[in-house]
């Protein structure tokens, strides 16, 4: 072949070190997963773990091994932004290139590795020992800048810890000894918790307090599924990822439709930035997650179940399989749970590899299935037909758990606080400009000047409530409510200080949409272009008053016409900043002289010409001089 990959004498393809990979390696890979299509993801990430990259030999042999096309698996593995179809290095340096990191010194800590490795961003380096790239979120915004080091994760990062972690590897450390000499020693949750800190600022009632163990499983196992549908819908639980649906109607639609399997997917793919919930409840709470998946599984009728990680939690992976294996010998797991004839259930995990879009649950779904992670058409909707074609309920980490306490403790205790229409408690998220950033779980109906106070953010200028996909809202806003009719969050609360530059912020959300765009339909993958490219105008100052209508009638086409949420909140960045920050827009467009908009910035334009003739323009360059 011209690539240089030989496919005979049994050779599938090549490593990044181009060592041939037998094709009895793969074989054995896609037989570890039962040469199943459906663990296509599983298979290609064993296969990126263990050689660097997805050579295209080594795709044809998965596609043999798995009844699929050449281009079937080619889909996959190029959707996903942890999967590559070129070499990688050996150590993969992946830093957080959120709006937060940034203002947190994200661009002194880059400039450090690319010194100490000799490899500039986006760079492999020629021995293969290092790559170094930047990724979007990865849930440690309390403690920013981070980075992901292969599975280990660096927080609070600095030029001068970056040094010495830089040069570590470069002498022939491994990244887990950048941890710990002992990590080999540790336990999962110790190696977890040595990587990051969980920063619980103010633990409430529900989940973060004190927690009995498996009290409302126990509960449950004596209740019939509708005793335990009812008891959900009466304490008012709502999703707790964004949209906030109904829980106990979501399990009552999925348990009232007859087919011959039913299953529980949970939603651990918290990848809006801002936004790292989540990820303590994993690691403080990982029992009570998967007792109220299995809860869910008795009030449904479900078997199996899919705890779906995003590829950034990877850290967290050892811990949670350890979990699942805990709980199938205590006989929490499998068949028979708790001595009941007939309450089966188990778990797998699904490991994910850097794709926003699988937050959304048709896409989460097409992932499980072993398929890029697109959004599917509704209706049908998922508790109709999802995952395989079979009634499915998707709730996130922090539903299922609140779900297991209200088994435990009732209906009345969960509806009886919080506000009318928002019951119980939520876990916030802070980060950013604030003294006392992480989790803090607090009923329902505080304002946002009461979050301020707590996380010592009272010099805020602007709050992002919700991560990108939600508000901006300014200071005289700040005596709204955090509730589902108010101001609705995931959990998501954001702090910029008067010293930060919104249309900055907002030029970072919309090339975060950009880049996270599963490319589906079209408003969303050419419409969020243009709205980046807009604000990129305001910011160069070159914008009229005309192009905020222009800003307002984009949106509002990407929000009408896109297929799946990330499109239909992908504008709120703009809208949001322009209700309520109308000066900033104000302050930087001009009328022009003649009515014609300026849509054409002649510097631009002619700056490439420039770098190729090595020259400048007498006519357009105004310092020009001969």
């Amino acid at each position: 072949m011209d690539n240089g990959e030989t496919r005979n004498n049994g050779i599938s393809g090549t490593c990044c070190d181009t060592a041939p990979v037998p094709d009895a390696e793969i074989a054995a890979i896609c037989k570890t997963f039962g040469n199943d299509r459906h663990r296509m993801l599983d298979i290609l990430r064993e296969v990126q773990d263990r050689y660097r990259c997805i050579a295209p030999a080594t795709m044809d042999r998965i596609a043999a091994e798995t009844g699929l096309t050449r281009i079937e698996v080619e889909g996959v593995a190029s959707f996903y932004s942890f999967l590559s179809l070129t070499p990688k290095g050996r150590i993969t340096i992946r830093l957080c290139d959120d709006i937060v990191d940034r203002f947190a010194g994200l661009a002194e800590v880059t400039a450090v590795f690319e010194e100490v490795l000799g490899v500039k961003v986006g760079q492999t380096a020629e021995d293969g020992a290092f790559s170094l790239e930047v990724t979007p979120c990865i849930g440690m915004c309390d403690q920013a800048p981070a980075a992901m080091v292969n599975d280990v994760v660096l927080t609070r990062l600095t030029p001068e810890s970056a040094r010495r972690a830089a040069e570590a590897l470069k002498a022939g450390r491994t990244p887990e000894q950048l941890v710990s000499d002992r990590f080999a020693e540790l336990t999962p949750h110790e190696r977890v918790t040595r990587m990051v800190e969980n920063n619980i600022r103010h633990a409430g009632e529900v989940l973060l307090g004190p927690v009995p163990e498996d009290a409302g499983l126990a509960r449950a196992a004596g209740m019939t599924p509708a005793q335990i549908i009812t008891m959900i819908e009466d304490s008012g639980l709502r999703g707790c990822g964004g949209a906030g649906f109904t829980t106990g109607r979501k399990w009552r639609f999925a348990a009232s439709e007859r087919a011959e399997k039913h299953f529980v997917l949970c939603n651990a793919d918290e990848g809006e930035p801002g936004t790292f919930k989540d990820r303590v409840l994993l690691t403080e709470r990982p029992h009570l997650l998967v007792e109220g998946m299995t809860i869910a599984a008795r009030a449904i009728g479900a078997r199996e179940g899919i705890l779906y990680l995003r590829g950034e939690y990877v850290y967290l992976r050892e811990l949670l399989e350890n979990v699942l294996e805990e709980r199938r010998r205590r006989g929490l797991l499998g068949k028979g749970i708790l001595g009941v004839k007939g309450f089966d259930f188990d778990i797998r995990l699904q490991l994910g590899a850097g794709a926003y879009i699988c937050g959304e649950e048709g896409a989460l779904i097409s992932s499980c299935e072993g398929l890029p992670g697109e959004p599917k058409t509704r209706p049908p909707f998922p508790v109709n037909r999802g995952y395989l074609g079979y009634p499915t309920v998707v709730n996130n980490v922090e539903t299922y758990c609140h779900a297991a306490r209200i088994v435990d403790r009732g209906a009345k205790w969960f509806h009886a606080m919080g506000t009318e229409g928002s019951h119980g408690t939520k876990l916030f998220s802070i980060c950013g400009d604030c003294l006392n950033p992480g989790i803090y779980e607090l009923p329902y109906g505080h304002t946002v000047w009461g979050i301020l106070e707590m996380a010592g953010g009272q010099d805020a200028a602007a709050v992002q409530v919700g991560g990108p996909s939600g508000t901006m809202i300014a200071r005289d806003s700040f005596d709204r409510k955090l509730t589902f009719d108010d101001l609705a969050t995931g959990g998501a609360i954001i702090v910029f200080n008067g010293q930060r530059n919104i249309l900055e912020i907002v030029e970072y959300y919309m090339s975060f949409f950009v880049h996270e765009s599963c490319g589906y339909c079209t408003p969303c993958r050419v419409g969020n272009v243009f709205l980046q490219k807009a604000i990129q105008k305001f910011r160069k100052g070159l914008a009229n008053p005309e192009d905020i209508d222009y800003l307002k009638e984009l949106s509002g086409t990407i929000i009408e016409t896109s297929r799946c949420g990330l499109g239909m909140t992908s504008p709120n960045p703009v809208l949001s900043t322009l209700e309520n920050f109308p000066l900033v827009y104000a302050a930087v467009s001009k009328p022009s002289k003649d009515g014609i908009r300026d849509t054409f910035d002649i510097q631009s334009a002619i700056d490439g010409a420039r770098k190729i003739a090595k020259r400048r323009s007498y006519i357009f360059d105004k310092d020009f001089t001969r």
